[in-house]
């Protein structure tokens, strides 16, 4: 079986038994003029996700793996929006892309160097975390994935979030740090580092040219 050169120690996986999550890489975070940056963030620590993170979604599709995308976003009457969440402010009103973190709106959508295949699973998620009130664990369930690897924004809180979640379902996950952005860069290095400690606490950490190297040798 593959083994990648991870933190804290090799991430060994079987790719028959291994599913990539692609997490809320979305015009309303990423791009300029989007939800994001009228928060004030730089996104351009998300957008460098975009380049690696296409790299990786040709190479695992290359080898015929399944990919599994998110979305964080509401229904347009709001309903399935948690009061906490929508008390924050921002949630539904007219942003630059559409109403935002509105399902079907132009903003919600993910950037277009990244869109999902046809047949890749794409899930629409209400929360911070992807498998809260969403049918993720059933997908995996379905797929016969073991292990995840996880992609996308923001590391600190939908990653980790996800990451949290997968490892209190069994599931090993390997964050690739070149792959996954927050707009800070200190809460980048810091969520990478409490992912990785005491032994791999609820994942691993590598970057993706190493996955991939991992799968080529396997060819």
């Amino acid at each position: 079986m593959p083994s990648v050169d991870a933190l804290p120690h090799p991430f060994t996986f079987d790719p028959a038994e291994t599913a990539l999550l692609v997490i809320d890489m979305q015009r309303d975070f990423l791009l300029p003029g989007g939800f994001g940056e009228s928060l004030g963030n730089d996104v351009s620590q998300l957008s460098r996700t975009i380049e690696p993170l296409s790299a990786l979604l040709a190479a695992w599709r290359s080898y015929g793996l399944p990919v599994i995308h998110t979305r964080e976003g509401h229904l347009p009457d709001l309903s399935d929006c948690p009061p906490a969440k929508l008390r924050k402010g921002g949630i539904g009103e007219q942003g630059a892309f559409g109403r935002i973190l509105v399902r079907g709106e132009y903003g919600h959508d993910i950037v277009d160097e990244l869109a999902p295949l046809e047949d890749e699973v794409v899930i629409d998620k209400p929360g911070k975390g992807a498998f809260y009130a969403t049918e993720l664990s059933e997908v995996i369930e379905k797929l016969g994935a073991k292990k995840l690897v996880v992609t996308g924004v923001t590391t600190e809180v939908c990653v980790h979030t996800t990451v949290r979640e997968a490892n209190d379902r069994g599931f090993d996950c390997l964050v690739l740090s070149d792959c996954v952005g927050s707009y800070f860069p200190e809460f980048q290095r810091v969520g990478l580092e409490m992912i990785a400690a005491q032994g791999a606490i609820f994942g691993w950490v590598a970057d993706s040219p190493t996955l991939i190297a991992a799968l080529q040798e396997q060819k």
